[in-house]
């Protein structure tokens, strides 16, 4: 018995002939990019792939993969890609959404999903606004946020995406920043490899409604103090010397400077296989206090039974038990009417 050599594709296999029609400038460019450079990585057949998307700028992405797709309706796009793995489990499913798109009208399709770990991966662009109705606040928009549909400033509690997707349970949960290509490539690569809901959180910029989103993050000066990076089984350092870390004190981390009698032994080692979910949820809402930095990478990698695959299995059986069963005996089945 011989087994098939792993199909060899090029980034350009997975680029359609549609124009890519964001703005120049949009972080949504170099999201594409990375997705188009991991996916001939995978070993994965061509065909077997699906993207889904909602509405919104991000929403766009199917046109500009080649491969299945659908752009399906407002928010719905985690439930279309649960019925698309359903039905195929076999299907590499891939949903592209954005924070407004997935957390305000499709709010309860996320979190249910991420509950249900179905084997799906879902890119959450964020850029904190509504992009493609040009410039409300979004469900990520910082408190006191002046946009057009909040001069005066938005009285909106933000949400924190990591936090929520931890809340509904979510097997893997992890974030990358649009500009951070290598990292952004590992984080979708380990993604690809999860077997349950992959959720990724994509930092980028809005260069027309709210440009400098995360610019606290991105710039130069000032990524080495504001960011960390999470790596399994590694301390947590961070700052341009790598002379700071993060130390757990009662129930709180926080920021302390190495040396002096702190060593990174008294560090928090990163565990993302830890099941316990506040561990990862601490992770979560370091990016609420200004003393803190913001993580990046893998929050919470554990494994858990996928939806498709239980569904599968009771199907058969039951199937094995009671038979293939019969649609036009169970349609007149019970009680029936006539209407005229």
């Amino acid at each position: 018995m011989t087994t098939a050599e792993p199909p060899v594709y090029k980034k350009k296999d997975f680029q359609s002939d549609q124009d890519v029609r964001w703005c120049p400038g949009c972080g949504d460019y170099a999201i594409l990019s990375a997705v188009q450079s991991v996916f001939p990585e995978l070993g994965i057949p061509k065909e077997r792939f699906v993207v889904v998307s909602g509405i919104g700028c991000s929403s766009r992405f199917p046109y500009y993969v080649d491969t299945f797709g659908f752009h399906s309706i407002h928010g719905r796009a985690p439930a279309v890609a649960t019925g698309i793995k359903i039905a195929n489990p076999e299907l590499e499913v891939w949903v592209a959404t954005g924070d407004g798109d997935s957390l305000s009208i499709g709010g309860n399709h996320t979190i249910h999903m991420l509950r249900r770990n179905v084997g799906i991966k879902l890119l959450l662009f964020n850029n904190r606004i509504y992009g493609l109705t040009k410039g409300q606040y979004s469900p990520t928009s910082e408190l006191g946020k002046r946009a057009k549909s909040t001069p005066f400033g938005s009285l909106d509690r933000p949400f924190r995406p990591l936090s929520l997707a931890l809340g509904a349970e979510a097997t893997f949960v992890a974030r990358s920043v649009d500009i951070f290509q290598p990292h952004l490539k590992g984080v979708l690569k380990k993604a690809a490899a999860h077997s349950g809901s992959a959720f990724v959180e994509v930092l980028q910029n809005c260069n027309i409604f709210n440009d400098g989103a995360w610019e606290d993050l991105t710039a130069k000066g000032l990524r080495d103090d504001h960011t960390i990076l999470l790596e399994h089984g590694q301390p947590l350092v961070f700052g341009k010397d790598k002379d700071k870390g993060i130390r757990l004190t009662g129930l709180e981390l926080e920021a302390v400077a190495l040396g002096d009698g702190v060593s990174e032994d008294d560090l928090v080692i990163h565990d993302e296989h830890n099941l316990n979910p506040a561990y990862a949820f601490l992770l979560s809402r370091m990016d609420a206090r200004p003393d803190l930095p913001t993580p990046i990478g893998v929050l919470r990698s554990v494994e858990a039974p996928r939806y498709e695959s239980e569904i599968a299995a009771q199907v058969h059986q039951v199937t094995e038990k009671k038979g293939p069963g019969d649609l036009e005996a169970l349609l007149h089945s019970g009680d029936t009417w006539e209407v005229r």
